[in-house]
């Protein structure tokens, strides 16, 4: 049983971290992007070799562009937010100089981002409630299995939507077929009548 819970507990934990290093040549713009849920706590931290002559500006936006962290000439530090939304988040590094390119070397960054339960400070929780290990680590627990529910109720909301989705559109197209033997039944039914027309006027028959 233990090792089911920790087959079904790895999953989330790979996903709640977020870690990447790579190159920014100057005068470009890199972005990375990633779903997260609702009221959820995204916490990260990155650091950019400095070049001469080159400044890199870091933002962070939702789908909707709105601004939720903003660092001109940033070189290393942190951020922290609280999702409002199930949404796309955006991170990007700009990175501009008047050299140009070609002339200065890439600039390496590293990021490290977090959310939900990884992003959480269970020390500082421990220091201002006052907590005993046991109990930091059992509410560390209380916040993975509440976490894991909400994957769940979200899948399952997800699943339903795609039913009701995919019911509709069964029903669409049963409407259409219907609609589509009508105009073809219709449309021979005024073929026969039309021939029939035709030949008696040619008198071919009687």
């Amino acid at each position: 049983m233990a090792r089911l819970a920790t087959i079904l507990l790895l999953p989330v934990l790979i996903e709640s971290v977020f870690s990447i290093s790579f190159f920014l040549p100057v005068n470009s713009r890199k972005c990375l992007r990633e779903e997260i849920h609702k009221d959820v706590l995204v916490t990260g931290e990155y650091e950019i070799s400095e070049q001469a002559n080159t400044k890199t500006n870091l933002k962070i936006t939702d789908s909707s562009s709105h601004t939720l962290y903003s660092k001109e000439d940033a070189t290393k530090g942190k951020f922290a937010f609280t999702t409002e939304d199930y949404d796309m988040f955006e991170v990007c590094f700009e990175s501009k100089s008047p050299m140009g390119s070609g002339r200065v070397p890439d600039q390496l960054v590293n990021l490290d981002m977090k959310h939900g339960v990884e992003a959480k400070n269970y020390e500082e929780i421990a220091k201002v409630e006052k907590l005993k290990p046991l109990e930091v680590e059992l509410r560390r627990l209380e916040d993975l299995s509440e976490s894991i529910v909400n994957d769940f109720a979200y899948m399952k909301k997800r699943e339903e939507e795609m039913r009701d989705t995919n019911e509709s559109t069964n029903t669409r197209v049963l409407y259409f077929s219907i609609f589509s033997m009508c105009c073809l039944i219709g449309l021979a039914t005024w073929q026969v009548f039309y021939l029939r027309r035709f030949f008696k006027a040619k008198k071919l028959i009687e």
